[in-house]
């Protein structure tokens, strides 16, 4: 590997540990048995797509955070109107009661250890095992929520949640899954750009224009942005993140096939500008 600037690589390798900026120079190599780097490799291209996967995490951090609070809003939303303010308290409501049982652990938990002031006055003011839906939806993790909407039984009001994006309740399922895994990703400061997920999102039905867009047996990111694309343009139609995603992927050029992307990616409906 080359390096021009040794002061530099030093400075970086003082911050950055040996082994997660390995995970980015493997890319690089002709032979990963023996580490031998292909000619002309560049300590700073290395530097290059490890800036370029860590701004990517922030940037899916923050779709991720706007979904995230939209499904809480919509979740808490229909429980409380078609099954009553503590309808999360109602074991009837699950597919699978010993399921439901250890969620409502994890969600007594998440209040207990919350110091949200709506919160503390809720359980300070009433007498009940936990606050009304739409109060504990806000302090739900992706996961909990995840897993609480997979248990949810009522077909109508899985159905009436997942409308709101314009898919399946078994769709939704799946991609709130798999958006917990992308998250976790994303929150302990993991690769991302390259990854391969075990746990792949459920390819969509409906809108019929969505469903051909996606990569076909891909393990990739690029399903995942298409996934956050799709979210952010009913729960925000006028966002901006395409725009930012499009112009980070321009900034640093790095090789996007890595990531899934199909050689027609840029003439597909979800990647052209939206007009305000």
């Amino acid at each position: 590997m080359l390096v021009e600037d040794q002061a530099e690589a030093e400075f970086y390798l003082q911050h950055l540990n040996y082994y997660r900026l390995g995970a980015y120079w493997l890319p690089f190599e002709s032979d990963h048995s023996t580490h031998q780097f292909r000619p002309g490799t560049d300590f700073r291209e290395v530097l290059n797509l490890y800036k370029f996967d860590r701004e990517l995490r922030l940037l899916v951090l923050d779709a991720l955070e706007r979904i995230e609070v939209s499904v809480r809003t919509q979740w808490a939303y229909q429980l409380a109107h078609r099954h009553g303010p503590h309808a999360h308290m109602d074991a009837s409501l699950a597919f699978h009661p010993d399921k439901w049982s250890s969620n409502r652990e994890s969600l007594e938990k998440e209040v207990g250890r919350s110091d949200e002031t709506f919160i503390q006055h809720l359980t300070n003011t009433y007498s009940e095992a936990l606050p009304p839906v739409w109060a504990v939806c806000e302090v739900m993790s992706l996961g909990l929520l995840s897993r609480w909407y997979a248990n949810l039984k009522p077909m109508p009001t899985r159905s009436a949640i997942a409308s709101v994006y314009g898919l399946d309740q078994g769709v939704l399922q799946s991609w709130l899954h798999h958006l917990t895994v992308v998250r976790n990703v994303c929150a302990h400061h993991s690769r991302l750009w390259n990854r391969e997920f075990s746990v792949t999102p459920k390819h969509p039905h409906k809108p019929a224009i969505l469903a051909p867009q996606f990569a076909q047996g891909s393990r990739k990111l690029y399903n995942s942005l298409l996934i956050l694309l799709h979210c952010m343009d009913q729960i925000a139609p006028r966002h901006q993140w395409r725009k930012r995603l499009l112009g980070l992927l321009e900034e640093y050029t790095v090789p996007v096939t890595a990531m899934g992307f199909p050689g027609n990616w840029r003439h597909q409906p979800l990647w052209k500008e939206k007009k305000a």
